[in-house]
């Protein structure tokens, strides 16, 4: 099953399946009730430095992808909670919830990427 993102500001579903929040802070506005969460997983998002950084230009969006790849392909233990994702993808459908604006150049879009990819090598 492939894994899917929506802007956590978009009415909750009953297909979205297990409803992952993976961004470091809460977004403005949503109370946990509206959130609709199952888990919220801070630390499959970027590192506060490279978020800071990035800052959501698009034109780093190249560069950021890069970075964020090599923080998730370089922590031990983002490598077990994205098994975790993964497995759990099999049974139901994911979907990562993300609070950017922009909806091409956001953390989830390259998460989402990156953990397609990682369930097609496993």
């Amino acid at each position: 099953m492939m894994i899917k993102i929506k802007r956590i500001y978009d009415p909750c579903d009953p297909d979205d399946g297990w409803r992952v929040l993976v961004d470091r802070i809460w977004p403005r506005g949503i109370s946990k009730e509206r959130a609709h969460l199952d888990e919220w997983r801070t630390e499959l998002a970027p590192s506060p430095e490279l978020r800071e950084w990035f800052c959501h230009i698009p034109e780093k969006f190249a560069e950021f992808s890069i970075a964020y790849r090599a923080e998730l392909d370089n922590n031990p233990e983002i490598q077990k909670l994205i098994m975790q994702i993964l497995e759990k993808s099999t049974i139901s459908q994911v979907t990562l919830l993300y609070s950017a604006k922009d909806s091409e150049h956001n953390q989830a879009v390259v998460l989402r990427d990156y953990l397609n990819e990682k369930a097609g090598s496993v």
